[in-house]
């Protein structure tokens, strides 16, 4: 009983009072303070297998200090990794919080069993934290001589350099992230907001809806100007190069061909995202006509930044339908009816 009562060790107290902070500082409005960086930096690092060497080795003479630390950076990326591979096979995923609570749910395992191994060891077997004692250890061996002296004394000097070169260059890829590649992602969904249902086949003067996105990946912030126009040259007249008077009157009168729709502004922050639904409405009336979204940045109108288009036809509301389209529909039939659940006549 005096066992089970006894005060958990310093540096696996830290190790539990660690991970809780990292609960704190990710699910609590906290998470915006600059602190989650260290802490977060500390339990992914170093914290995982350091309880892992506690709960493997609890006797004093199993490792020395500098071999514990070493293998607690060492394990620390090994586990880390691992947990998120197995979080990839669960419906969780690799995501933030998941990962965080794997993490932190690990290390108070090994926590856990790294005190139950020592309690189970008497006083004088048990490892504990004496930092006085460490750094007395670490000058016993940079001090040492003799042929074996001097080898341990290069070996714990190169694996310190290593283990600070490694912090500083973590710390400075934190600080100051490289900036990936720059770009604008522009995209158009139909009115369900999915890829597809695009509203092609419309009537002259009725409301068409589409859903349109914007997306700064720029690391700053920018100004765009969005332009929705109709392009109502006919797709045939473009493709008969043999007629030299429609090309040249395509040519002559271009402007005239091209309709504007709408146009708006947009300042977005590095990584925001715009996305509403857009209703027009196209007056002129054609088959294959070419709807254009064009993304201009920055004030830039010589060339649109991003383009996008719908090949639509717009057919004059008041127009009866022909003989081709009453045929048309017939030849559909079939299929519409499977489309809402009905079923066809047996055949005879």
């Amino acid at each position: 009983m005096e066992r089970n009562l006894e005060q958990l060790p310093a540096d696996l107290l830290a190790a539990v009072v660690l991970a809780l902070a990292v609960l704190l500082f990710t699910l609590t409005p906290l998470s915006g303070l600059f602190l989650r960086i260290p802490i977060g930096l500390l339990m992914v690092l170093f914290v995982p297998g350091y309880v892992l060497i506690a709960a493997l080795f609890p006797r004093k003479g199993d490792l020395d200090g500098i071999e514990r630390i070493a293998l607690s950076f060492g394990l620390s990326i090994a586990v880390v990794p691992l947990i998120g591979l197995g979080l990839n096979y669960t419906p969780w995923g690799i995501r933030l919080i998941p990962v965080v609570i794997s993490i932190v749910a690990f290390t108070l395992l090994m926590a856990a069993v790294a005190y139950w191994r020592r309690i189970s060891l008497s006083p004088e077997e048990r490892f504990s934290l004496h930092l006085r004692q460490w750094i007395d250890s670490l000058k016993d061996e940079i001090r040492a001589e003799g042929e074996r002296g001097w080898v341990d004394k290069a070996l714990t000097i190169i694996l310190i350099l290593s283990i600070i070169a490694s912090i500083v260059a973590l710390v400075y890829v934190v600080v100051t992230p490289k900036e990936g590649e720059k770009f604008t992602e522009f995209y158009i969904l139909g009115p369900g907001g999915k890829a597809y249902d695009y509203p092609t086949e419309v009537r002259a003067g009725n409301n068409s809806t589409v859903i349109v996105g914007v997306v700064n990946h720029e690391y700053r912030l920018t100004n765009y100007t969005m332009e929705i126009l109709l392009n109502n040259t006919p797709a045939d007249d473009i493709l008969m190069n043999d007629t030299a008077i429609v090309v040249s009157a395509f040519e002559h009168d271009r402007s005239a061909l091209i309709i504007p729709i709408m146009s708006m502004n947009l300042s977005l922050q590095h990584n925001d995202t715009w996305e509403q639904p857009l209703t027009y409405v196209l007056d002129e009336t054609g088959d294959r006509q070419k709807l254009q979204f064009l993304l201009y940045k920055e004030g830039n109108f010589t060339a649109p930044y991003r383009d996008l288009h719908l090949w639509v036809n717009v057919t004059d509301m008041n127009r009866r339908p022909s003989k081709q389209d009453w045929t048309q529909d017939w030849q559909d039939f079939p299929d519409r009816l499977i489309k809402f659940g009905g079923n066809l006549p047996p055949e005879r």
